[in-house]
């Protein structure tokens, strides 16, 4: 046995052991190590970097290391074998682009207005906020010699007598405490309870002077990030908010590189595993810590996530999703509970998932959708929601029809060198000076806080930049030369937005030619699917009234800048609005409102779907909008008029 040594800026070493010809990156999978690797481990990305401090390793030289940087000691660890006690250093971006859980401050009313907007849109579309938890006081007779019910069967028939409803349910959880709390409550109790016109369902009994809050839970599950609110379930106030690096990402930044993944002997558990007690259970510790909020008083939660998403969360085989004809487990089911997947909140409490529509259209965007309120508007209107997988809604309060395309990991950071999610010192705009080629940027976090990469946003606006600047060419090749422009031994050209001595990480944050090439196919991903979407249905781009467009990728997206580069259509830029998160403000919409939720199971079954796959011309317009901003620059009269 050999001692592997994982080292980090600012943090404390990770100190495991492994076998002599383990792989280094499994071996940091195993020991729930922050190492990038969206390729999976197949030694095609090269973002598995780490860099050799002391010891032994076997490490090939690959195309992604020049001679320069294996000198130095970089090595990708997908092939890397240990061969002796070894130290390597992981990079700072791993870890900010992953693992980094970020909570929110409530005192911010930006952190909140996006989901108050949510709430009051779909009021005032005519739905409640209401929903079927409450608590009821219940007081029932002291047993004596001359009167020996059991205390469930007290319980039971003085909430039949006050409510009128014929049948109560008592769990497990209720069973086992109530003989505590009668006893110390003189059998004077509060219930929290689920309440139908048929049923009643106890979720908790409480002391008759104990203050009682209901908690529920609404996450977001992006097959890059995890966000969640904590919401009081009567008022509706949001009292805690957190996102996070899903921790499935180590497995591959893709989809199909997890499904892939699950289907190895015990691939099924580690990926449930990593998103559950990795990612979900820490968050909700958290949130309830920063709070004050007991996890245990969380009696619902509400789920969007895609339809990958939804099926390694719940430990389902989700090898039909990427096999024709595309057939997964389920659309949408009502039949789970906290406990049967091991998220850590009262162990009855019921979960509500946002109805998936394809197997690459899921319930994030059902989600999405119902808060963008396309369905209530007679204007055509375009709903984009950018992350991994680039999903698309158009349509009115007629017709609805969505397809999907996959964009990549690019918009939250991934396939690109310096990119990470947007968090603390992720520079989220950016301009470029375009005599001096000198940026000007913002960065998330402190005043003070240092650069350490590109969140989505700042992408979009450091590569709208540089192309306006002419920095770059169409093809997103570096034509000019200055103190920020500089090419490798290879002639590969990159732009650097710090030094490493003006920089939060240890390198320079600097954008390549590979990442402006992985991200102008992802912006051609999401153009072409417009494109093609709106051919299907005999429109042009012309005929969009508005679109909304969501994604936790930043702070706001510079619609220009976006237009500018190809990826949204050159229509009046009032037209356009950022939505913020939308799955998550659905879930929070799902989880208050029952009518809500009804609501998002109506539009799901309404929905058309389009399979981009089967469309003969769908590739042709992806090539063509591979290029700045496109190959026809007719489309984009604004950026050649520019």
């Amino acid at each position: 046995m050999f001692k592997v040594t994982f080292k980090f800026e600012g943090a404390e070493d990770v100190i495991t052991y492994a076998q002599e010809g383990e792989n280094l990156l499994e071996i940091a999978r195993k020991s729930n190590v922050a190492i990038d690797a969206p390729c999976s481990g197949n030694a095609s990305c090269g973002k598995c970097r780490v860099k050799l401090i002391g010891g032994e390793i076997e490490s090939p030289k690959t195309r992604h290391i020049t001679d320069e940087e294996y000198a130095e000691g970089w090595r990708l660890a997908c092939v890397s074998k240990v061969t002796g006690d070894v130290e390597v250093q992981v990079p700072d971006i791993a870890s900010a682009y992953r693992s980094r859980m970020k909570v929110a401050d409530l005192s911010s009313k930006e952190e909140v207005a996006i989901f108050e907007k949510a709430k009051s849109d779909v009021e005032s579309a005519g739905i409640s906020l209401t929903n079927s938890l409450d608590v009821i006081n219940v007081k029932m007779n002291v047993p004596t010699l001359d009167d020996t019910m059991p205390d469930n069967e007290r319980l039971v028939r003085a909430i039949k007598k006050q409510t009128g409803i014929k049948k109560v349910r008592m769990p497990y959880s209720v069973l086992r405490k109530i003989s505590y709390v009668f006893r110390e409550s003189n059998f004077e109790v509060q219930c929290v309870i689920r309440s139908t016109e048929n049923d009643i369902f106890i979720y908790d009994v409480y002391k008759k002077d104990e203050k009682v809050v209901i908690g529920g839970l609404a996450i977001d599950i992006g097959t890059t990030t995890v966000s969640a609110l904590l919401i009081d379930m009567k008022s509706g106030e949001i009292l805690g908010k957190a996102s996070s690096g899903n921790g499935q990402i180590r497995y591959g930044a893709d989809v199909i590189n997890r499904i892939i993944e699950s289907m190895k002997p015990g691939g099924s558990e580690k990926l449930q595993k990593a998103v559950i007690q990795e990612t979900i259970n820490p968050m909700i510790q958290q949130m309830c810590r920063a709070s004050g909020f007991k996890p245990e008083h969380i009696y619902r939660l509400s789920i969007a996530s895609n339809t990958t998403m939804n099926h390694l969360l719940t430990g389902m085989n989700g090898d039909p999703i990427r096999m024709e004809p595309y057939i997964p487990t389920f659309y949408k089911t009502n039949s789970l509970f906290a406990s049967d997947i091991g998220i850590q909140v009262n162990p009855d409490a019921h979960i509500i998932m946002a109805p998936n529509i394809g197997s690459y259209v899921g319930g994030d965007i059902t989600a999405g959708t119902l808060v963008s309120m396309l369905w209530n508007r007679p204007e055509f209107s375009l709903f984009i929601d950018l992350g991994t997988n680039g999903e698309l809604v158009f349509g009115n309060s007629d017709f609805m029809m969505s397809c999907a395309c996959s964009a990549g990991p690019a918009f939250e950071g991934g396939d690109i060198s310096c990119g990470m999610r947007a968090t603390d010192g992720a520079i989220e705009a950016c301009t470029i000076d375009k005599e001096t080629m000198e940026p000007t940027y913002s960065i998330i976090g402190e005043e003070g806080q240092k650069p350490v990469g590109l969140c989505g946003s700042g992408i979009i606006d450091v590569i709208s930049e540089l192309f306006r600047t002419g920095i770059i060419n169409p093809k997103g090749k570096f034509v000019r030369e200055g103190k920020r422009v500089r090419h490798d031994h290879f002639g590969m050209g990159s732009y650097v937005l710090a030094f490493e001595e003006e920089a939060g990480s240890v390198k320079d944050v600097e954008i390549n030619e590979v990442d402006i090439d992985n991200f102008i196919r992802a912006k051609g991903a999401i153009f072409s699917a417009v494109r093609t979407m709106l051919a299907s249905l005999d429109f042009d781009v012309s005929m969009i009234d508005d679109v909304y467009v969501a994604g936790g990728i930043g702070s706001g997206i510079n619609m220009k800048n976006a237009v500018h580069i190809g990826m949204f259509p050159d229509i009046p830029l009032e037209k356009f609005h950022y939505i913020g998160n939308s799955s998550l403000s659905g879930a929070y919409t799902m989880l208050l409102s029952r009518d809500a939720e009804r609501k998002c199971y109506e539009l799901a079954s309404n929905m058309t779907y389009l399979e981009l796959s089967t469309v003969p011309s769908y590739m042709d317009e992806f090539v063509a909008c591979c290029f700045i901003p496109h190959t026809d620059r007719t489309l984009f009269p604004s950026v050649t008029e520019a």
